[in-house]
Order: structure tokens, then C-alpha cells, then sequence
């Protein structure tokens, strides 16, 4: 049986000496959360003053700009401490409490840009029956699955790893991360990996069939449909597009460097592709969705200057 002492911490390897440097660093990321916090909450804003807003494409959205302000908030304060600190260390209450926020962060923006895409399918298909498929009841449905399952999920996970044995109390990344904690267990880790593998084809795999399915059937009535019906999807579909790409290109790399050994990647481009999915996406779709939605653009013409 192998020995075990009970961990009160985690040390964060992936930091490194940077000297005055810090402080440039420290500058960055804070200019890039408070630009996050403005862009974000502008938005959900003007969402929610102007009632011709008020329809269920822009209520996902919304929902969306809110999940990146919930996980924006649980990384970049605690990024900020940790450049200003000499020991990277962080207590394992919180680093589970972390693990928790990030991985429904991740979970729920899978979800909304699946709900989004039904969404967008009803809405270009069925416009006929749009309005009684897509009724308040439904979308209210749809917004408490997407946010709701996450954390009942999530929650799941992070007990069963938080139940480990450990034998070891260092990470190799700048935040806490659940699968290099799992990998730090002294007894048999079946049941996790079982549970992670379940976890990531229902939360990742799951919505992006589902969005496939619905561009497949967008694509068939945008070619057989009018000119009319082709605009409309363009205006509508590529922000989402752009979005989910974006978010599925940082999270992809993400899941590759938990499982392999990337040793062999310069340390700050690790640091950096592992910090895409929790820092461009909060900023990337603001941008995007301000810019290209018009109804949008017309109450927020401060956008432009994004």
C-alpha cells in the first residue's frame, strides 16, 4: 500500500520567476478582466433594458455573456494573487472550489452554444411554427438544463476527486485543474476516469452533435430555400459559428494537455493555449456578437470602439 500524508495544499509548478516582470503581467491581466467585467455586463445590459430585445436568441445570449462573467471571475483574481506572489500555492478547499467554477464554466458554454444552435435550426426551418415551438416556458426549460445539469455534474466530479488519497501535492499549471490532481492519487482511479469519460461525452460530445445535426439541416434549407433565407442564416449563424470554434479550439488543446505530455512545448505557449478557452472566449464574443447582430449594434454603438 503506498504512503499517503493528508494534503492541506497545492503547489503550482507552471509559474516562474519573472522579476519585475510581474508587474507588467499583473497590468495585462488585470486590463484584460476589467475589459471582460465592461464588455460583458454592457451587453447583458442592453439585453435586458430594451424589451424588443427580449426575444429568445438574444435570452441565450444573455446566458452566455453571464457564464463568462462566472468564469472570468474564477480565474482571473486568483491569476492576479498568484503573479504578485512569491509561493504559488493554493489550499485544497479552494483549489476544488476553483476546479468547481471552471469545469461548469466550460460545461455550460457547451451547453448554451447547443441550445443556441436548436435555436437558430427552429428559428431558419420551422419560422412558421417558431413562435410556439420556441415559447417563454421553453426557453426557460432550456436556460435551467443548460445551467442547472452542469453543476449537478460537476459537483459529482469534483466529490469523487476531492474523496482521493493523494501522494503527491504538485500541479504543473497555473490554476487548479482536476485531472492533474487525479493523476496524483495514491489508490486506483477507475471510477474518476470512468466518470470523466461520461462527463466529457455527455457535456462536450453530446452538444456538439447536436450542433452538427442542427448546421446539417440549416445548410439543407439554406440551399434549397431562398436568397432571403440564405441571409438570414449567414447573420445569424456565423457569430455562433465563430464561437463555437473559437471555444472548442482552446478547450480541445485543454483536454490533449491534461491527458499527454507536452514537455516539449515552450513553457509560456503552454501557459498561454491553456489560458485561451477561459480568456479569449469572455472576450472574443462581446466583440463578435456586439459587432455582427444588428439589433445589437443599433442600442450599443459604444461597440465600435472594442
Amino acid at each position: 500500500m503506498a504512503n499517503f500524508t493528508r494534503v492541506s495544499y497545492f503547489t503550482l509548478t507552471a509559474y516562474f520567476d519573472t522579476g519585475r516582470l510581474k508587474y507588467l503581467y499583473f497590468i495585462i491581466i488585470m486590463s484584460l478582466y476589467v475589459l471582460i467585467i465592461f464588455s460583458n455586463v454592457l451587453l447583458i445590459v442592453v439585453i435586458c433594458v430594451n424589451k424588443s430585445l427580449h426575444e429568445p436568441m438574444y435570452m441565450f445570449l444573455c446566458s452566455l455573456f453571464v457564464n463568462q462573467l462566472y468564469g472570468s471571475t474564477g480565474l482571473f483574481p486568483f491569476l492576479l494573487v498568484q503573479i504578485l506572489s512569491d509561493i504559488h500555492t493554493v489550499s485544497v478547499p479552494f483549489c476544488f472550489l476553483q476546479v468547481f467554477c471552471l469545469y461548469t464554466y466550460g460545461s455550460v458554454e457547451f451547453l448554451n452554444l447547443a441550445v443556441m444552435s436548436y435555436d437558430r435550426y427552429l428559428s431558419i426551418c420551422y419560422p412558421l411554427q417558431y413562435n410556439t415551438r420556441m415559447t417563454f416556458t421553453q426557453v426557460a426549460k432550456l436556460l435551467a438544463i443548460t445551467w442547472l445539469y452542469p453543476f449537478a455534474e460537476v459537483a459529482v466530479m469534483t466529490s469523487l476527486s476531492a474523496s482521493l488519497h493523494l501522494c503527491g501535492n504538485t500541479i504543473n499549471k497555473v490554476y487548479c485543474d482536476n485531472y492533474p490532481i487525479v493523476k496524483l492519487a495514491c489508490f486506483d482511479t477507475t471510477v474518476n476516469n470512468i466518470y470523466g469519460i461520461v462527463y466529457t461525452v455527455i457535456i462536450i460530445i453530446g452538444p456538439l452533435s447536436l450542433i452538427l445535426y442542427t448546421y446539417i439541416k440549416i445548410l439543407k434549407v439554406c440551399f434549397s430555400g431562398s436568397k432571403q433565407t440564405r441571409q438570414k442564416a449567414v447573420s445569424t449563424c456565423t457569430p455562433h459559428l465563430a464561437s463555437l470554434l473559437n471555444f472548442s479550439f482552446g478547450t480541445f488543446f485543454e483536454i490533449i494537455q491534461s491527458r499527454f505530455n507536452m514537455s516539449s512545448m515552450p513553457n509560456m505557449m503552454r501557459i498561454f493555449l491553456s489560458l485561451y478557452f477561459l480568456t479569449c472566449q469572455p472576450l472574443f464574443n462581446p466583440v463578435l456578437y456586439g459587432l455582427k447582430l444588428s439589433k445589437i449594434h443599433s442600442y450599443c454603438p459604444t461597440l465600435c470602439i472594442l
